[in-house]
């Protein structure tokens, strides 16, 4: 019984489906740099900055329409962070990135 080798250019396009949106990716970050201080008031300055960084991050090299469209995406997707910690601003961004896919 002869094996067969995976296709390459399959299983980079399996990763490439697997992988969140870019809008959500920018939401994943934002919520680990929140993370970072988990007991801390969300505040709209520290969620401003967090994700400020993670679009930097995830979108810099990207073209500009492209990070325009993931930013926007990821803005609409936000959900309310007020009154909370940021541990619990990061839970509910990352929820909201799995819905956003």
């Amino acid at each position: 019984m002869e094996r067969t080798q995976p296709d390459p250019t399959d299983e980079a396009l399996r990763r490439l489906i697997d992988q969140p949106s870019y809008g959500a990716q920018v939401l994943i970050v934002t919520a680990r740099l929140l993370e970072m201080d988990p007991t801390e008031p969300m505040t709209g300055r520290a969620g401003g900055m967090a994700m400020t960084i993670a679009i930097d991050t995830v979108l810099k090299n990207l073209p500009q329409v492209v990070s325009d469209d993931s930013v926007a995406r990821a803005r609409r997707a936000l959900p309310d962070l007020s009154g909370i910690t940021r541990g619990e601003a990061a839970l509910r961004l990352r929820a909201a990135a799995e819905e956003l896919g």
